[in-house]
């Protein structure tokens, strides 16, 4: 692929993650200029065999000089390592963009949804006066779609916003896809299952929880989602209550949302502002999105709203969000604006 003079060179720390493998690609799809992408990891990851722009290369260990003369570092991997490496990659004069959810915390670290910038910009962050912001954070995809749901329609008079989200194994990387594969196949075969990554059974079953052993929470996905719709908002837009629920499926969120309004609202005017606030709507003709169809999808899909039947104020969303595609597009965005400014 030819590269326009412009071209910079990326890394995609994490790369072996699902997130860093669909990063890499939508670098591809979306033609952007780097003229090198450096692949990094640790531990068995380092030294794996993959591609980039459809010719070989090796994912490297992270060392001192791995972000030199890198111009964004985009992190993928897991929380722990994002908080490892990511100042090295900002000392090296890397701009972080961090779509592990790992650095959300941090004063200095801006989250940004480029899509909503014409009706909702981006929070202030605590950099200093003088210092470039080099700290960028990519909503979870369910963060996103609670964000933009109650940006697009703080001004429509609502008054109340209630998300629930069906999150799927991908979350929790490969081996927990793998796990559900197993237990889905043991179960129709009445063989016990392995519950190394759940410690319970997740095939065939919905989860408010893991087990006790599981080295991961659902609660700290729930909070994730909850603390980065709450941050972003910062009370210019009522920040959704938000539950979280663990669902038997490979991909992508889906969820419901409910909103409640102070006078019941026109339907195909809040279908306009969902719009302009970046989301995607299927049209009334078209099947609801579901976890399958919206694969690929770089923006949360909603079907049109609809009233509450017993709740004249209420009206219900449905929709959902490739949970690997739609912050690999948002990080690249990112990328795409800083690079534009």
């Amino acid at each position: 692929m030819t590269r326009p003079k412009e071209a910079v060179r990326v890394a995609i720390a994490g790369a072996s993650s699902l997130l860093g493998k669909e990063l890499n690609q939508w670098l591809e799809e979306s033609k952007f200029p780097a003229v090198d992408i450096r692949l990094l990891d640790e531990g068995l990851a380092a030294g794996m065999l993959t591609e980039v722009g459809g010719e070989p290369a090796i994912i490297e260990t992270v060392t001192e000089e791995s972000f030199e003369r890198v111009r964004f570092a985009f992190f993928t991997g897991s929380p722990e390592f994002s908080k490892r490496h990511a100042e090295e990659a900002r000392r090296a004069g890397a701009v972080v963009i961090d779509l592990s959810g790992g650095l959300g915390a941090d004063a200095k670290a801006r989250l940004w949804i480029p899509t909503l910038d014409a009706l909702l910009a981006s929070p202030v962050t605590d950099v200093p006066p003088g210092e470039l912001q080099s700290l960028f954070v990519v909503p979870a995809a369910p963060s996103d779609a609670a964000i933009s749901i109650s940006a697009a329609l703080a001004s429509a008079g609502l008054e109340r916003l209630v998300v629930t989200v069906l999150q799927p194994v991908s979350e929790r990387g490969p081996e927990a896809i793998e796990e559900l594969e197993n237990q889905v196949v043991k179960l129709l075969s009445f063989q016990p299952v392995a519950q190394t990554v759940f410690d319970t059974q997740v095939g065939f079953n919905m989860l408010s929880s893991y087990g006790p052993e599981s080295r991961e929470k659902l609660a700290d996905a729930r909070t994730r989602i909850a603390g980065e719709s709450r941050r972003y908002l910062a009370g210019r837009a009522p920040a959704a209550a938000i539950m979280l629920v663990q669902a038997p499926v490979f991909h992508s969120h889906s969820f419901t949302a409910y909103a409640e309004f102070k006078v019941p609202p026109a339907l195909d005017d809040l279908a306009d502002r969902l719009q302009r606030a970046g989301l995607k709507l299927a049209s009334a003709t078209d099947e609801p999105p579901t976890n399958v169809s919206v694969a690929g999808e770089s923006r949360p899909v909603l079907r049109q709203p609809e009233r509450d039947p017993s709740i004249e104020t209420g009206v219900w969303l449905w929709g959902a969000a490739d949970n690997l595609r739609v912050p690999c597009a948002t990080a690249v965005a990112i990328a795409e604006k800083l690079l534009a400014s």
